[in-house]
C-alpha cells in the first residue's frame, strides 16, 4: 500500500521542480512570452494549493480511494496534454489541469495513511513519505538535465511531462489491485435517530475557503508587477475570516462542515500547521536559488545544478527514514533539531558562496553545504506529519491533511517570491555572493521561525507531561463543540 501511495507522490511534487530546468526549452520551442512562462509555473501551484482542503474533504465523504483514482487518472492524462502541447497557451491549460490533478489526489494519501497506518507504523510511512518528497524536489531538476540533455531542448521539455504517463499507468494499476475498497463512506456519518448516512460537502465553505487561499497566493505567484495585486493580501484575510464564521455557523446548524474547526483547537494540530508553514517559506527558495546560482552565476549546465544536489537528496532520504523510527522516541524536539539543522544548512551555504566565489572547489563546497539542508528535511517533514496529525480523527484525515498541504503550498509559494526576489534585488547592487548569501540570510530567518515553533510544542508537550510515544500514536478521537454529537466511534477504533 506505501509502495502505490509514494509513487504518484513523488511523481506530483516532481513535477514541480523538473519545470525549473525546463523553461529556457520550453520558451524556445513555443515561443512563449515571459508571462507565459510565469504561468507554466503559477498555474499549476494556483490549482494545486486551492484543491487541497476541498478534495481532502471529498475524500472523506466519498471515498478516499476513489479520489485517489481519480486523482492519479486526471494527473496522468493531463500530463499527456502538457507533453504534447502545440502552443505556451495550450500548455499553460495542461498545466492548470494537472494541478487539478494533484490537488485531488494529494490529500488522499495522507488520508489513506492515516486510515489504514497507525502508532509507530504510521510515523515509518510518513518517515518514507518524507524521504520521497525530500529526493523529488532534489531529482527533479536532475532527471530535468538528463533528459533535455539526451533528447535535445525541442524533445526533451515534453519528456518532462510524458515521463509521468508510464508512472500514473502503473499506479493505477497497482492501486487497483492492492489498496483495499471502501465498504462504507469514511466520512459519512449516521443522522440522529439512527437514519441513513448523511454527507456534507459545504459548497459554501468550500468557495469561502479557495477564494481565501487564491486571494493569499495571487501575490507570490509572480502574474503580475502592479501594485495593486497586494491589495488581494487583507481581502484574503477577510475572505478567510469569513470561512471560519461560515464553519461555525454551518456546524452549528448541526450540519458537518469542510473541516471540524475542533481540529484548530487542538494545539498539537495548530502549532505543526505554523510550523511547516514557515519551514517551507525558508524551504522551497533554498533548491531554486541554489540552481539559478549554479547556472547563472558560476555558468554551468542544468545537470550540473541537479548533480550538486543528489547528496543533499541521499542525506534526506537516509534522514527520513531514521526520523521515521526517532520520532516515537523523541517527539517534537527531533523536529526541532531538524529545523536547527536546516538554519545552519542555509547559513554554511551562503557563507560558502561568498568566501570561495568562483573557486574550482566551490560546487563540493556548495553540495556538502547543502547536505545539512537534505537531512534536515527527513527530521522534519515526515516527524512533523506525524505528531501534527496524532489526534486527528480518521473521518477527518484528508482535510486535516489537505490543511498541511495548504500551509506548505502557500509557504513555497510565499518562499520563492521572497528568496527570489532578495536574490535578484541584491544584484542590482551586489555581486553574485553577496546576492545569494543575503538570499540564504532571509531564507533562515523564516526557519527560524519554525524552529521557535518546535521548541514552544516541545515544552509546551513537557509541561503536560505527554509521552513522546502517546505525542505520536496520539488519540484518535477530537474534542468537538457540545452543540453536536459527530460519531466517532470509529474513528477510536485502530481496525476501523
Amino acid at each position: 500500500m506505501l509502495t502505490v501511495l509514494v509513487l504518484p507522490l513523488f511523481m506530483a511534487l516532481m513535477s514541480v521542480s523538473i519545470v525549473n530546468v525546463s523553461l529556457p526549452a520550453i520558451q524556445q520551442g513555443l515561443h512563449a512570452s515571459t508571462a507565459q512562462l510565469q504561468w507554466v509555473l503559477s498555474g499549476f501551484a494556483l490549482t494545486f494549493g486551492l484543491l487541497l482542503v476541498p478534495a481532502g474533504r471529498l475524500g472523506d465523504v466519498v471515498g478516499r480511494r476513489t479520489l485517489f483514482l481519480v486523482g492519479v487518472a486526471l494527473f496522468t492524462l493531463t500530463s499527456l496534454g502538457a507533453a504534447l502541447a502545440t502552443s505556451a497557451t495550450t500548455l499553460n491549460l495542461w498545466r492548470v489541469a494537472m494541478g487539478i490533478g494533484s490537488g485531488v489526489l494529494n490529500p488522499q494519501i495522507i488520508g489513506l495513511v492515516q486510515q489504514h497506518f497507525h502508532g509507530a507504523e504510521r510515523a515509518r510511512a510518513f518517515g518514507v513519505m518524507g524521504a520521497f518528497i525530500g529526493m523529488a524536489m532534489a531529482v527533479g531538476p536532475l532527471l530535468g538535465g538528463l533528459i533535455i540533455g539526451a533528447a535535445g531542448p525541442d524533445l526533451g521539455w515534453r519528456w518532462t511531462f510524458g515521463v509521468n504517463v508510464p508512472v500514473g499507468l502503473l499506479t493505477l494499476l497497482v492501486a487497483w489491485r492492492w489498496l483495499p475498497r471502501e465498504d462504507r463512506h469514511p466520512g459519512a456519518r449516521r443522522a440522529a435517530g439512527g437514519g441513513r448516512a448523511r454527507t456534507d460537502l459545504d459548497p459554501v465553505g468550500v468557495v469561502l475557503f479557495g477564494a481565501s487561499i487564491l486571494l493569499v497566493m495571487l501575490p507570490f505567484l509572480h502574474v503580475t508587477d502592479a501594485a495593486w495585486i497586494w491589495g488581494s493580501l487583507p481581502a484574503g484575510a477577510l475572505a478567510l475570516l469569513g470561512w471560519l464564521a461560515w464553519e461555525r455557523r454551518y456546524r452549528g446548524r448541526g450540519h458537518d462542515p469542510m473541516v471540524d474547526l475542533a481540529l484548530l483547537r487542538e494545539r498539537g494540530f495548530a502549532f505543526g500547521t505554523v510550523l511547516i508553514l514557515c519551514y517551507f517559506i525558508g524551504l522551497a527558495p533554498s533548491w531554486a536559488v541554489l540552481a539559478i546560482f549554479v547556472q547563472d552565476g558560476l555558468g554551468h549546465s542544468a545537470l550540473v545544478a541537479g548533480v550538486v544536489t543528489v547528496p543533499a537528496a541521499l542525506a534526506g532520504a537516509v534522514a527520513s527514514a531514521a526520523g521515521g523510527r526517532l520520532v516515537t522516541r523523541w517527539g517534537r524536539p527531533l523536529v526541532a533539531w531538524g529545523a536547527a539543522l536546516a538554519v545552519a544548512g542555509q547559513l554554511a551555504t551562503g557563507l560558502v558562496a561568498v568566501l570561495m566565489g568562483d573557486h574550482r572547489l566551490v560546487l563540493w563546497a556548495l553540495a556538502a553545504s547543502f547536505v545539512a539542508i537534505g537531512a534536515a528535511q527527513g527530521l522534519v517533514i515526515g516527524p512533523n506529519q506525524s505528531l501534527t496529525l496524532a489526534a486527528v480523527p480518521i473521518a477527518h484525515g484528508g482535510a486535516a491533511g489537505g490543511v498541511m498541504q495548504t500551509g506548505q503550498r502557500v509557504g513555497a509559494a510565499i518562499g520563492l517570491a521572497v528568496g527570489t526576489g532578495v536574490l535578484f534585488a541584491t544584484l542590482g547592487a551586489r555581486d553574485w555572493p553577496q546576492a545569494v548569501l543575503a538570499a540564504f540570510l532571509s531564507m533562515s530567518l523564516a526557519t527560524s521561525v519554525a524552529l521557535v515553533v518546535a521548541v514552544v510544542d516541545a515544552r509546551r508537550r513537557r509541561d503536560r507531561g505527554e509521552s513522546l510515544r502517546g505525542a505520536v500514536t496520539g488519540p484518535r478521537s477530537l474534542d468537538t463543540s457540545p452543540d453536536t454529537s459527530p460519531d466517532t466511534s470509529a474513528a477510536a477504533s485502530p481496525r476501523s
